[in-house]
């Protein structure tokens, strides 16, 4: 690091838990952002400010007036833009010194191992749960650990899935891919109040940050947050020897 990258970053490496190698392992890593959309937004313009060295944001879609309630990367001046390209240009107005890929494409199959293996976390801050199931099978095979968030109405949550660990579950253990219910809902169908994809998708590059840099101890189990009455709750989520996913072969 030069003396205008410890005067950006002072602050971290002033933390005891980070010091100058843990920013220096933030400034060699590589996150893969699946979703630049509300939960996207916070997660891209964090983990750019706090020097990650590598992003690779996806998402197909276009910005609409809607989404600017809400997802903080995109202005009105962004209207019909990609959304990755549109929260690229965002996160390197606050730190041009970071690497930032852009992939304007649905991420599936080949294309999506590809890019999972290549990362070093990847963050789900989708609103698909398609997208979400096969992000978190790309990353059980390529064990990559998975930060998984969401938000409606008043209600967040968020995972952390750690492939690398033999005992950890997958999201497919909270969530088998034949349930149903009101985890199906999105955000178009029932809405979402704004601060709160700004709350869980800090936290998601929170633990994106811990993950790269080695600061503290991974998130485990589920936490939800109920932003009517204020409450954090927290759930241990074990691994489901069934699970489809992660279950033996």
């Amino acid at each position: 690091m030069d003396d205008q990258a410890l005067l950006r970053y002072s602050r971290q490496i002033m933390l005891d838990q980070v010091d100058i190698d843990g920013q220096e392992r933030l400034l060699a890593g590589h996150v893969l952002v699946v979703g630049a959309g509300g939960l996207g937004s916070p997660v891209a313009l964090y983990l750019a400010a706090a020097g990650l060295g590598r992003l690779t944001l996806a998402d197909a879609d276009r910005v609409e007036l809607s989404n600017l309630q809400r997802q903080i990367a995109h202005a009105t001046a962004d209207l019909g833009r990609n959304k990755a390209e549109s929260a690229r240009e965002a996160a390197l107005a606050l730190n041009p010194g970071c690497t930032i890929r852009a992939i304007s494409e649905h991420l599936d199959g080949e294309v999506l191992a590809r890019a999972v293996a290549a990362a070093d976390v990847v963050l789900d801050c989708t609103d698909r749960f398609s997208s979400r199931y096969a992000i978190n099978a790309a990353c059980r095979t390529a064990r990559v650990p998975l930060v998984s968030g969401a938000a409606i109405r008043f209600s967040g949550q968020l995972a952390v899935f750690d492939a690398r660990d033999p005992d950890a579950p997958c999201y497919a253990c909270l969530y088998p891919p034949d349930g149903s219910g009101d985890e199906a809902l999105s955000c178009a169908e029932s809405g979402v109040v704004a601060p709160l994809v700004g709350l869980i998708g800090s936290f998601q590059a929170l633990e994106a940050i811990k993950l790269v840099s080695g600061a503290g101890t991974p998130h485990r189990g589920l936490s939800t947050f109920d932003g009517l009455s204020g409450q954090w709750r927290h759930f241990r989520v074990p691994r489901d020897p069934a699970c489809p996913v992660c279950g033996p072969a």
